[in-house]
């Protein structure tokens, strides 16, 4: 018999195998194996297997079977992934491929290490921090005591324990949602079933939208539950750690797997519950082709194993809320604080003319007024805005010329560092000094218009408003710099600083007691973005950093300033949040987008763009025959030029296929090879 094979070290060309007879019948399609190449030895997956073959060369037989996890179900799992994604099962098999060869972890893991910050994350988001972490005080659940293991839970919370322990003991897929307000100790009801996952020798997998996250909590189960083997799985794992991991797997120990990504792919034949912490966040979704989400690949994961799978979040996402309503999903509300109390929302609305006379356009009176009330008792504040820099864009007010990034299809934003001002892209990280005169018109640099505000604008705005308070800086540019970003958490855990400025870096996960003040600069920054949901993560985000006011003992107001009034602003209250989710899902309902109906994005990418246009028209044309012809009832859009349509010098276009169902949208996608192009066509799906 013989194998033909594709080696994972990405060599393209199929191989033939002969199978040795003491292999036969143990080597199937989808086995991992070992075969020789000249004088080396590779891993390679089985993608066929033949009664005979014929070659004029001598064939050379099969190694060995790799050694890999006893996991039953797991080539089902990846076979419906593959099929999803339009993507070779192999692909996969390539991704965790360093624990076969007992590769050391890519190169990315040392950067990530020490605090660098990838473009890939920069691209399509205004502030995501790829590594940093806190110290343990930095969580609810770990403030008051170092022992918190026999702490004994809410009603509220034992509910939901009580309701998934069963599962655990006896597997069925049981999805379940939490909805648990900020600072509620969803961490203890994940605590409970991890422990109770482990005492029955199984594993969980928690999943975390980003890496800082993910660091962040392995230390607090390190330290909560002391008796459970806890690996973090993700871009900044030490290889020691995951050649831990991989050794655990292979004996099926029990232990708590915590990362991003990459868990959810691994082989675990002794799963016992998943766990998804902030549910809502997009970090679920890769920024790398095939744009798999982690979120959506997790529930397939527990269907497919009959195990509980758990989500929480302080603001569940519309899909998740859906879910509950039409597919039996069940929710449990956790309606009070483990500490402190909900704050007091106020809002200002910047333009409005009784507030023009003020020290700062941006620093409403209330706002100011709040800040020194709040100094003077030595209480803490934090200031929220999604934007960093010092401004958004610099424009010629002479001639009207707006600085861009020569590489992307954005304004470059202006940054100032010791007095020396830097125009920056926050998509290719290219950068320049601020020009002294106007490429355009040579008018001089006292004639350029400095728009919109960012966080190092914002931290020079309150150091001239509160010269004697002690200010600090929380965003992309300064958490990746991990140690100084542990020095700033730590100082402002212990009082040493009076108001920290950031950005979403510091809207969840963190356990402030002292903020008794929140203060949101430009609230509907994000609310015109040209995207289905922007309505839905502004409120995200707007509740996830409301939550970090009252988290002590003491009483909290937040201030939430916006340049013009939103109906989502009448939301801003979390015991309102799914009120909101209701009036928004008539909307999305009415105009078919998720999650009543599947809403797909075709990538298109070229450095050229004339045979990019090429490409995207053909794609489209053919996508609209089959449709009609098969009448599949699915509604194309475009192509079309996205907001940001050039990065790094690739253009960029998009299609969407928007439906009822995700059947249609599959079947029309199946029938086009998109290698016959010389763009590069990825494919996003929506939940």
């Amino acid at each position: 018999m013989f194998a033909t094979v594709l080696l994972l070290n990405g060599f393209q060309r199929p191989l033939t195998y002969k199978i040795p007879e003491e292999l036969e019948g143990k080597i199937g399609v989808g086995a991992l194996i070992k075969v020789p190449l000249k004088t080396s030895q590779h891993l390679a997956y089985v993608v066929q297997i033949d009664l005979n073959f014929y070659s004029d060369f001598n064939v050379r037989e099969i190694l060995g079977l790799q050694q890999f996890p006893d996991d039953i179900k797991y080539a089902e799992f990846i076979e419906k992934i593959a099929k999803f994604y339009f993507v070779p099962s192999l692909h996969f098999y390539q991704r965790i491929r360093g624990f076969f060869a007992d590769k050391k972890a890519p190169a990315v893991a040392n950067r990530l290490r020490q605090g660098y910050a990838g473009q890939e994350a920069m691209a399509g988001r205004q502030d995501v921090p790829l590594c940093h972490t806190e110290p343990d005080f930095c969580h609810p659940e770990l403030d008051s005591g170092s022992n918190r293991n026999n702490i004994l839970l809410t009603f509220e919370q034992q509910l939901v324990v009580d309701y998934l322990k069963p599962f655990v003991k006896n597997p069925d897929y049981k999805p379940t949602l939490i909805h648990g307000v900020t600072g509620s100790g969803k961490t203890e009801v994940y605590s409970k079933l991890i422990q109770e996952c482990i005492d029955n020798n199984k594993s969980v997998l928690l999943l975390l939208p980003e890496v800082s996250l993910s660091l962040q909590f392995e230390r607090i189960f390190q330290k909560k539950l002391p008796g459970v083997k806890v690996i973090g799985f993700h871009s900044a794992s030490k290889p020691s750690s995951r050649r831990d991991l991989w050794n655990g797997l292979l004996k099926n120990e029990p232990a708590l797997i915590i990362g991003v990504h990459m868990p959810i792919m691994l082989p675990v034949n002794n799963l016992g519950i998943i766990i998804i912490d902030e549910e809502h966040e997009h970090g679920f979704l890769e920024k790398k082709h095939p744009r798999l989400n982690s979120k959506e690949i997790a529930i397939w994961r527990a269907s497919i194993y009959k195990i509980p799978i758990l989500l929480g979040s302080a603001t569940p996402s519309l899909s998740s809320l859906h879910n509950v309503q039409t597919k039996g999903w069940k929710l449990f509300n956790i309606t009070k604080r483990f500490a402190g109390s909900f704050p007091e929302i106020k809002k200002v609305i910047l333009k409005s003319q009784k507030d023009q006379r003020r020290s700062n356009f941006w620093v409403s009176r209330e706002l100011e007024t709040a800040i020194r009330d709040c100094l003077s008792r030595k209480e803490q504040t934090i200031i929220y805005l999604n934007r960093r820099g010092y401004s958004f864009f610099v424009q010629c007010k002479d001639c009207g010329h707006v600085f861009q990034c020569s590489n992307c299809s954005v304004s470059l934003t202006l940054h100032s560092h010791y007095g020396q001002e830097t125009l920056r892209c926050h998509y290719c990280d290219f950068q320049k000094p601020l020009p002294a005169v106007c490429p355009d018109c040579k008018a001089d640099q006292k004639n350029f218009l400095k728009k919109g505000v960012g966080t190092q604008q914002a931290v020079k705005i309150f150091q001239e408003l509160f010269p004697t308070a002690i200010i600090a800086r929380a965003d992309l540019d300064t958490t990746s710099q991990k140690r100084s970003w542990y020095q700033t958490v730590e100082d402002f855990e212990q009082g040493k600083i009076d108001i920290l400025i950031g950005t979403q870096t510091i809207t969840k996960g963190y356990h402030f007691p002292r903020v008794t003040l929140v203060g949101v600069l430009w609230a509907d920054l994000n609310l015109h973005m040209p995207i289905y949901n922007a309505a839905e993560t502004s409120i995200q985000q707007l509740i996830q950093v409301a939550g970090r006011a009252g988290r002590g003992q003491l009483s909290s107001t937040v201030i939430i300033q916006m340049m013009k009034d939103h109906k989502i602003f009448n939301y801003l209250n979390e015991i309102d949040y799914l009120k909101f989710c209701e009036d928004e899902a008539v909307l999305r309902k009415e105009i078919c987008y998720p999650p009543f109906g599947r809403l797909v994005q075709i990538e298109i990418k070229n450095n050229s763009d004339i045979q990019l246009d090429r490409d995207a028209n053909s794609i489209a044309d053919i996508l609209n025959k089959i449709n009609d012809s098969q009448d599949l009832k699915i509604q194309i859009l475009g192509p079309a030029q996205p907001v940001i349509s050039k990065i790094q010098n690739i253009e960029i276009r998009q299609i969407f296929l928007k439906s009822q169902t995700f059947s249609s949208i599959h079947k029309l996608l199946s029938q086009i090879d998109f290698d016959q192009f010389d763009s590069r066509v990825f494919i996003v799906s929506s939940q």
